[in-house]
C-alpha cells in the first residue's frame, strides 16, 4: 500500500470520525437534514461554499482550459458563483421565512399536496446526477493513488461515502466543511504555485495567458450565441434555487446569516475557482498530453509537489468532492422521506423519520455509483443535473414566493410541461433545450394563471 493511500485513508477515517461525532446528536428529522436550524456565519459560509465548490469547479474547469482554453463557451467559475449571488440577493430571506424543511414544502405550503409530490419526484433527480459526479470525480483520485481500475476506485468511493452519509447528515456535513473549504483553498494554491514555478525556462505566466486560444472574451468559432446562453443559463438560473441551497438557507439561524453567506461564499467561490483555470492553463506547458484532460490538476500535483505536499493536494481535492456528495445524497434523500414516505405512511416518530431519511441516502448513493460508472465524465453530468427539471420549478418558486397569482393547476401544469420540453428538447437534440423549457414554463404559468381568474388567498413572503 502506497504511503499516498494510507494518507487518504487517514483522512478518510477522521470524515468517518466526525459523522459518528454527529450522530449521536441526531435525535429527530430537522437534526438530521438541517442541523438543528443552528448555522451561524462561519459554518453558514462555508457550507454554502464547500457544497458547490465542487468536482467539476476542480477538475471539470480545468480540463476544459488545458483542452480548449478558457472562453465565454465556459461559465465556470462565474456562472454558479452569480448562482449563489442570486440566492443571497434575491431568495435567502423569502425563502427562511417560510420555515420550510425542503423546498418541496414550499410546493405544498403554497399550492397543495399533490404538487409538492410531483415536484419532489422532478427535483430528486438533478441531486443523484450530482451526487454522480462527484463519486466519479473520488474514484478518479483514488484511481490515480491506488492504482485501482476506475469502476473499482468508483465502488469504493461511493461506499465510503453512502456511510459518511448515513451517520452525520447535515451537523456533520457543515461542520466538516469548514475544514474542506480551508483544505480546498490551500490544496489549489500550492498547486498553482508549483505550476508556475515549473514553466520552461523563458515562458512566463503572460506569456501563456496572453497566447493566441489561451483567453478570449468571444465564444469559438462553432458556437453559436444561443448555445452560449445555453451553456450560461444553466449554472445561473438552473440551479438558483436548488435544493442543496435551499437547505443551507433553511438550517441557517436567522434570515441575515442565510442572506449574507451566500453572498460571501459567491465571492468566494468565483475568487477560487479562478485556480483551477490558471492550472489548467499553465499546465499545457507543463505537463506531458492527457488522454483525460480532466486529470491535469492531480497530474500536475503528482508530477510537481513532493509528497507532503501532495497529500496536502489530495485532503484538498477529496474535500471539494465530500462537501459536495453528501449534501446531494442528503437532499435526495430528504424529499423522498420528508415529503413522499413519511407522509404517505404517516409516519410520526422522529427515529423512524430518521431512518428513513438515512434509507434514502443508501437508496440512491447507489443509483450515483450507477450513472458514475456510465457516464461520459464529470462535468457533463453537473450539466444534467443542473439543467433537469429546474425550469419548471424556478418559475414555480419565483411565482410562488412573489405573486399571489397562479394556483395548484398552473403549478403542476408548469412543473410537467418545463420537464418535458427539456427532456423532449434534449434527446430531440435542439439547440438550447433549457432555455425553451424556461420560456414554455414562464408562458404556461401566466396562461394559467389568466385562466384561473383570481390571485390565491395565501399570506406571501415579504419582499
Amino acid at each position: 500500500m502506497s504511503p499516498l493511500l494510507v494518507a487518504i485513508l487517514a483522512y478518510l477515517v477522521l470524515q468517518f470520525g466526525i459523522g459518528v461525532w454527529a450522530s449521536k446528536r441526531v435525535r429527530s428529522e430537522a437534526d438530521y437534514l438541517l442541523a438543528g436550524r443552528s448555522l451561524g456565519y462561519p459554518l453558514a459560509t462555508f457550507s454554502f461554499f464547500a457544497t458547490w465548490f465542487g468536482a467539476e469547479t476542480v477538475m471539470g474547469s480545468a480540463g476544459t482550459a488545458y483542452s480548449q482554453g478558457a472562453s465565454l463557451a465556459n461559465a465556470e467559475p462565474f456562472g454558479y458563483g452569480l448562482c449563489l449571488v442570486g440566492m443571497g440577493v434575491i431568495f435567502a430571506r423569502p425563502l427562511w421565512r417560510r420555515q420550510l424543511t425542503t423546498l418541496a414544502d414550499l410546493f405544498r405550503t403554497r399550492y397543495s399536496v399533490p404538487v409538492e409530490r410531483v415536484a419532489a419526484v422532478i427535483l430528486i433527480p438533478s441531486s443523484i446526477l450530482w451526487a454522480a459526479a462527484q463519486v466519479r470525480a473520488f474514484g478518479q483520485v483514488l484511481s490515480l493513488a491506488g492504482a485501482f481500475e476506475l469502476e473499482v476506485a468508483i465502488a469504493l468511493a461511493t461506499g465510503f461515502t453512502i456511510m459518511y452519509t448515513v451517520f452525520g447528515g447535515l451537523l456533520a456535513d457543515a461542520v466538516t466543511d469548514l475544514v474542506q473549504g480551508a483544505l480546498v483553498i490551500l490544496g489549489l494554491l500550492v498547486v498553482a504555485v508549483a505550476v508556475v514555478l515549473a514553466l520552461p525556462e523563458g515562458v512566463s505566466v503572460t506569456g501563456v495567458l496572453t497566447a493566441p486560444g489561451a483567453i478570449t472574451l468571444r465564444p469559438p468559432d462553432d458556437v453559436t450565441w444561443l448555445a452560449l446562453l445555453e451553456e450560461w443559463s444553466i449554472p445561473v438560473c438552473g440551479s438558483l434555487i436548488a435544493t442543496e441551497l435551499v437547505g443551507r438557507v433553511v438550517a441557517t439561524r436567522t434570515e441575515h446569516v442565510a442572506a449574507r453567506s451566500a453572498l460571501m461564499a459567491g465571492g468566494m467561490y468565483i475568487a477560487v475557482g479562478l485556480i483551477p483555470l490558471l492550472i489548467g492553463l499553465v499546465g499545457r506547458e507543463v505537463v506531458a498530453p492527457l488522454a483525460d484532460p480532466e486529470q491535469v490538476v492531480p497530474a500536475v500535483a503528482q508530477q510537481l509537489l513532493p509528497p507532503a505536499l501532495f497529500v496536502v493536494f489530495i485532503g484538498g481535492l477529496l474535500s471539494a468532492i465530500l462537501s459536495t456528495v453528501d449534501s446531494t445524497l442528503l437532499i435526495a434523500s430528504g424529499l423522498l422521506s420528508h415529503n413522499l414516505i413519511v407522509p404517505v405512511l404517516r409516519i410520526v416518530d422522529e427515529r423512524r423519520k430518521v431512518l428513513a431519511a438515512r434509507l434514502g441516502v443508501a437508496t440512491f448513493g447507489v443509483i450515483a455509483f450507477v450513472l458514475a460508472v456510465r457516464a461520459e465524465g464529470v462535468f457533463a453530468l453537473v450539466e444534467q443535473a443542473s439543467a433537469f427539471g429546474s425550469s419548471g420549478a424556478l418559475v414555480v418558486v419565483v411565482f410562488g414566493l412573489f405573486s399571489p397569482w397562479g394556483g395548484p393547476r398552473t403549478a403542476m401544469a408548469s412543473l410537467l410541461v418545463g420537464l418535458g420540453s427539456y427532456l423532449a428538447g434534449a434527446f430531440g437534440g435542439i439547440e438550447a433545450p433549457f432555455l425553451a423549457s424556461l420560456v414554455l414554463s414562464l408562458l404556461t404559468y401566466v396562461v394559467g394563471s389568466v385562466l384561473e381568474g383570481r390571485p390565491v388567498r395565501q399570506p406571501l413572503a415579504e419582499p
